[in-house]
C-alpha cells in the first residue's frame, strides 16, 4: 500500500494557543509549516504564518492536541473539537493506527454577549449536547493510510486517488467527523483534516507451527444513519439503514495478506420502537407500502459496492419480530436475483440461548454462496491473487448479539479456509486444535462485538460468553441478565439526549430558535422532581412491604389488606410511570431544523 504524496501529509502534533480573540494551532511535527488560526468571535479560519506574539499582560494558555476534528456551529456560536490525547493500538498495512483517548470542544462564541436571553438558553441547551459528543466511544484515525476502505478497495485505488489527501480518498460513509470537517474543506486547510472512524479495532499474533499469523479484526460503522439503539431503527426513504457496520479480517501470514468483509444492518423497512417504558416497545411498520422501493434501494447501494448479496435474517418467526419477518422476507421476492438472495435463520428457535453450535446448521445453507465469492488475497509480491466477489449481510433485531455471534462463526470458517490455502493448516485441521490461536480468535471477535455493542445499546454485548469461550457459561448468563436491564435504563432516560448529539454532530438538524419551544421547568414543579430512580424506589419499597405483609396473613388476616393495599400503591405508581412516560424520558424538547 502506497503513501500519499508527502506534500499533503498530516500534522502528528500540534499546539493549540488559546489567544482573546482567536486559537491558533501550530504543528510542531518536522520543518513548521501555516499555522490554523480560528476566530474566537466567528468562528472563522484562515492561515496564517507564524503564531501571533504573546501579551505580556496576559499570558495565552497552550495546550499539546494531536489533531483537529472539525468545527460545529450552534446558533451564536461556533465549537472546535480537537483531540487532546491518543493510542496507538496497532497497524494497517504497516501504518499506525490510534485510539482517540481524549477530546474537547472550545468554543468560539464571543458573539452571545449581544445575543437575547431566548436565543443564550437556547445555546446552552445546545451547547450541553457537546458534553455527550466529547464521550463518543471507539474513535479510530490514522495520518498515512484510509482506514475508511477495505484492503480490496484500498488495493484498486488509483495512482492519482492515492496522492490525494486523506479525507478525499475517505468513504465518506465512514467518516464520523464527515459534517464537521466541512468548514475546513471549504477553505482548503488539507494538512488539518483528518478523517475519524467509529467503529473498533483489535489485532493480535499466534503462532502456527513455525509461522507467524497477525490477525486484524477491523468494525467501520456507517454515519448515514447514525444513532442509539431504540431510537434510530430500520432504514430512512434512502435505504440507508440503523447500525450498518462493515467488519474486515484481515491475516498475513507467509508474506500473503488475505481480507474478508462481512456486513450488519436493521431490517431495512421503515420501521421503529417508540420508548413507553415497556421491557420491549411494540414494533411499527410505517409506510408499508414503500417497503418494496426503499429494500431495491439499499440492496442496489450494496451490490455496487460489494458485489454479490447473501442476506442472512436471524429474527423470530412468531411475535412482533414475526410480522418484521414476514414483511421483510415478501419485500425481499422483489429484488431477489442471481446476485441477491434471501435467508432466514430462526437463530433463536434452532440454537436457543445455549446451543449455538448448531449454527452448523446455517452454514451448511450457506456454503455454496460463501466458497464461490472468496475473499481477497495478495501474494508475497503485493499482486492480486484473488478477489472478494460478495459479501454476506446478517442482521437480527438490533444487529449486536445473534449477527455477532454469527459473524464469529463464519469469521472463522473464513480464516481455516483461507489457513488451508495457504499451506498452514492440513485439510480436516481446524483453528479448535491450537489453543493459542483458538483463545485470541474468540477474544478478538468478542472484543469486537462489545464495541459495536456499546456505541449503539450502551453495555457490552450478549451472548459474549459463547464468542469469547466457545460455549454459554452461568456467568455470562447472569451478565447478560445485568446488561439487558441496564440497556432498558439507558433506552429509556439516557439515549434521548446522545441521539440529540448524534443529530446535531452528524448536520441531520440544524440548531434554531423556536417559538414553540417550552419554557424551562419551574423549580419544585413535578416533573422536576419526577425521575425513573425515584419512581422505581417507590414501587420497589411497595413490593417490599406487599411481601412482608403476605408472610404474616397466616397469623393476622388483616395483613392481607397491608398487602394488598401496598401492592396497590405499587402498581398504580407504574401505572403513572407508563402513562407519563414522556415525562420520565429524558428526550429533550429543543427544536431543531431539517438540513
Amino acid at each position: 500500500m502506497e503513501k500519499g504524496d508527502p506534500s499533503q501529509k498530516l500534522y502528528t502534533r500540534m499546539r493549540l494557543w488559546e489567544f482573546p480573540d482567536q486559537y491558533v494551532v501550530e504543528p510542531t511535527d518536522g520543518p513548521c509549516g501555516s499555522c490554523l488560526e480560528i476566530s474566537r468571535v466567528d468562528g472563522s479560519v484562515k492561515l496564517i504564518d507564524e503564531v501571533p506574539e504573546c501579551n505580556s499582560v496576559r499570558v495565552p494558555k497552550i495546550q499539546k492536541i494531536f489533531g483537529v476534528i472539525g468545527i460545529l456551529k450552534l446558533l451564536a456560536g461556533s465549537y472546535v473539537l480537537v483531540i487532546t490525547d491518543r493510542e496507538c493500538v496497532g497497524s494497517y498495512f504497516g501504518h499506525p493506527i490510534f485510539k482517540v483517548s481524549s477530546m474537547k470542544f472550545y468554543p468560539c462564541d464571543q458573539s452571545l454577549k449581544n445575543s437575547t436571553a431566548e436565543k443564550k438558553n437556547m445555546e446552552a441547551q445546545f451547547s450541553a449536547l457537546l458534553n455527550v459528543i466529547e464521550r463518543t466511544p471507539g474513535l479510530y484515525f490514522s495520518y498515512d493510510v484510509n482506514i475508511t476502505l477495505s484492503a480490496q478497495r484500498l488495493h484498486d485505488l488509483g495512482d492519482e486517488s492515492k496522492m490525494l489527501p486523506l479525507w478525499r480518498q475517505a468513504d465518506p460513509r465512514f467518516v464520523w467527523n464527515n459534517y464537521m470537517m466541512e468548514q475546513l474543506i471549504d477553505n482548503k486547510l488539507d494538512p488539518f483534516l483528518l478523517p475519524v472512524v467509529q467503529g473498533s479495532f483489535h489485532n493480535f499474533q499466534a503462532a502456527i507451527g513455525k509461522d507467524i499469523i497477525d490477525v486484524t479484526l477491523i468494525a467501520r460503522r456507517c454515519n448515514r444513519r447514525a444513532g442509539t439503539r431504540m431510537w434510530r431503527r430500520g432504514a430512512d426513504s434512502d435505504g440507508f439503514v440503523a447500525n450498518f457496520v462493515e467488519s474486515e479480517q484481515i491475516i498475513q501470514l507467509k508474506g500473503y495478506t488475505a481480507s474478508f468483509v462481512q456486513v450488519r444492518g436493521s431490517i431495512p423497512l421503515l420501521w421503529n420502537q417508540i420508548v413507553d417504558l415497556t421491557y420491549k416497545p411494540k414494533f411499527e411498520i410505517v409506510r408499508i407500502i414503500e417497503a418494496p422501493r426503499v429494500v431495491e434501494r439499499h440492496y442496489l447501494d450494496l451490490r455496487k459496492k460489494y458485489g454479490n448479496v447473501l442476506s442472512i435474517d436471524l429474527v423470530n418467526k412468531h411475535g412482533g419480530e414475526g410480522r418484521l419477518c414476514e414483511k421483510f422476507a415478501n419485500a425481499m421476492q422483489h429484488v431477489a436475483a442471481d446476485d441477491v438472495k434471501y435467508l432466514h435463520f430462526d437463530f433463536h428457535h434452532i440454537c436457543g440461548h445455549v446451543h449455538f453450535e448448531l449454527l452448523s446448521i446455517l452454514y451448511d445453507q450457506i456454503e455454496d454462496f460463501f466458497i464461490k465469492n472468496r475473499y481477497f488475497l495478495l501474494n508475497e509480491k503485493g499482486e492480486k491473487v484473488e478477489l472478494q466477489l460478495g459479501v454476506l449481510r446478517t442482521n437480527c433485531i438490533d444487529c449486536l448479539d445473534r449477527t455477532n455471534v454469527t459473524q464469529s462463526m463464519l469469521g472463522r470458517k473464513m480464516l481455516e479456509f483461507q489457513l488451508r490455502r495457504l499451506g498452514a493448516f492440513d485439510a480436516e485441521e481446524t483453528i479448535s486444535s491450537h489453543p493459542n490461536l483458538d483463545e485470541s480468535f474468540k477474544l478478538l471477535w468478542a472484543n469486537h462485538g462489545d464495541d459495536i455493542s456499546i456505541q449503539y445499546s450502551g453495555t457490552p454485548a450478549l451472548k459474549g460468553d459463547f464468542v469469547r469461550c466457545g460455549h454459554r457459561t452461568a456467568q455470562g448468563v447472569l451478565a447478560d441478565g445485568c446488561n439487558a436491564l441496564t440497556r432498558y435504563y439507558l433506552n429509556n432516560f439516557v439515549d434521548g439526549t446522545k441521539q440529540d448529539a448524534v443529530d446535531l454532530l452528524q448536520g441531520h438538524y440544524i440548531p434554531a430558535v423556536s417559538r414553540d419551544m417550552k419554557p424551562s421547568t419551574q423549580k419544585g414543579s413535578i416533573e422536576t422532581k419526577a425521575s425513573f430512580p425515584l419512581a422505581l424506589a417507590l414501587i420497589l419499597t411497595g413490593l417490599f412491604f406487599a411481601m412482608l405483609s403476605l408472610r404474616k396473613v397466616q397469623h393476622d388476616l388483616r395483613s392481607l389488606i397491608y398487602a394488598v393495599v401496598w401492592a396497590s400503591i405499587s402498581l398504580g405508581i407504574a401505572a403513572f410511570v407508563r402513562a407519563n412516560g414522556r415525562m420520565f424520558c429524558n428526550r429533550p424538547s429543543l427544536h431543531q431544523s431539517r438540513r
